[in-house]
């Protein structure tokens, strides 16, 4: 395996520096996306003044397109432009579009083209981190939670920087501020890449070649089992992104935030989920590390369908509460342990399914392997735009029972892939 110069020395968790140059760079573009999706339900329900089913499907969509461009922009990275050349250029459209975020006229044009850098950035920087490892490297299997929680750490600071400028000071400051952070990322990238693995040479991956892969015997089942994957994750998406569509509602209108006389920001509760993935990871993946060592270790499918399954406790906890208090607000508290139950299931589902897909890519096609991974967000996305729509339709017990119904829908197909998944030469 071809080495970058430094990546072996020994960094965070003993990881290559490389992945802690990917993980930083990825911290400050969540910071950017997480900043803007923090306000973008509050603005156009607040400023623009939009229906709440209009602003959920118009929430949904753009989470969706900004899910569905990797797909195409895998494909040109791995045959064209190369990953650094895809994750630099994709940065930059990128921070020029939340930029243009805080222009009020131009808010369509905006979200088009942070969905149009987002294609080209987002599977070009993940699919890099296999090629820091040797293929029988213990460390690769973990190394997507290490990078998970860098990222998490710009979805942390997003809602308390971004969140507190937008709703204290005016909407397109917080645009502004998320424009910032996204330079930020594009500059740690480009400073650092001498970390990175060298680019293969894009001529490999011509067209021939993507033929005779996607023939072979092993890669047709691998593209089916990935299918499944996908649409489980589809599914579970549909729930689990109603974090930043319905529930910043919820958070508005139907929960006490009232501490000692503080009227607590109701951006600051987003920034829960990032915070509890920095601070349960290591203890989960010392918990994954022991299980592996006595024999134990649950396989990834396995891995993911028992966190759909804790998601969907934490949307039955909701219910409850929503049934329980009825025209009251719910305590504040309750929220922050529904936020530990939700990460909780994210931890075990989505760094997985990224690692998952990670892991079975055929040769010369990481990019686009990974972008498939985003095709299943893009859908999910989708999924959960529409679903938000019934939110003004429902009461709040029914809606979130509808959440955790497709929570465990995902797990039962998550479970009934594990065993084709495990038997894969």
């Amino acid at each position: 395996m071809n080495t970058p110069a430094g990546a072996q020395e020994k960094t965070w968790f003993g990881q290559p520096r490389g992945l802690t140059i990917l993980f930083l760079t990825n911290m400050w573009e969540l910071f950017s996306y997480y900043g803007m999706r923090t306000l973008l339900v509050y603005y156009m329900t607040k400023q623009l003044l939009f229906a709440q089913e209009k602003a959920s499907f118009i929430y949904g969509l753009y989470t969706a397109m900004a899910y569905f461009t990797p797909i195409i922009g895998g494909a040109i990275a791995d045959r064209w432009l190369g990953k650094r050349n895809a994750v630099i250029l994709g940065g930059t459209i990128m921070a020029f579009g939340h930029f243009v975020m805080a222009f009020e006229p131009m808010f369509y044009v905006a979200l088009a083209t942070i969905a149009l850098g987002n294609g080209l950035f987002l599977p070009s920087l993940p699919s890099q981190i296999n090629d820091l490892y040797a293929a029988d490297d213990p460390r690769r299997g973990r190394a997507y939670n290490v990078y998970y929680v860098g990222l998490n750490i710009g979805g942390f600071l997003a809602p308390l920087v971004c969140g507190t400028l937008g709703e204290l000071y005016g909407w397109h400051y917080g645009f502004g501020a998320a424009g910032i952070g996204m330079f930020l990322g594009l500059m740690i990238y480009v400073f650092g890449r001498h970390y990175l693995p060298p680019e293969p040479a894009r001529h490999a991956v011509a067209v021939s070649s993507v033929t005779d892969v996607a023939r072979a015997p092993r890669a047709y089942t691998v593209w089916w089992l990935l299918l499944g994957v996908g649409m489980a994750a589809t599914i579970f998406r549909g729930a689990y992104e109603q974090v930043g569509n319905t529930l910043p509602l919820l958070i508005d209108t139907g929960v006490d935030r009232v501490v000692a006389g503080f009227t607590i920001p109701m951006t600051w509760f987003q920034s829960l989920n990032p915070l509890l993935v920095i601070s349960m990871t290591p203890l989960l993946l010392l918990h994954w590390r022991r299980r592996a060592d006595a024999g134990h270790e649950t396989s990834p499918a396995r891995k993911m369908a028992i966190g759909a399954l804790i998601v969907a406790a934490a949307y039955v906890m909701l219910a409850a509460l929503s049934a329980w208090t009825g025209e009251a607000r719910i305590g504040w508290g309750w929220l922050v342990v529904f936020f530990v139950v939700l990460t909780l299931g994210e931890l075990y589902i989505l760094p997985t399914g990224l690692g998952l897909f990670a892991k079975l890519a055929p040769p010369r096609l990481g990019a686009t392997t990974v972008a498939s991974w985003f095709l299943a967000v893009f859908s999910g996305s989708l999924l959960a735009g529409l679903v938000g729509t019934l939110w003004s339709k429902t009461g709040h017990a029914t809606f979130f029972l509808l959440l955790a119904g497709l929570a465990i829908a995902a797990a039962a197909l998550l479970w009934r892939l594990d065993r084709p998944i495990r038997s894969l030469p």
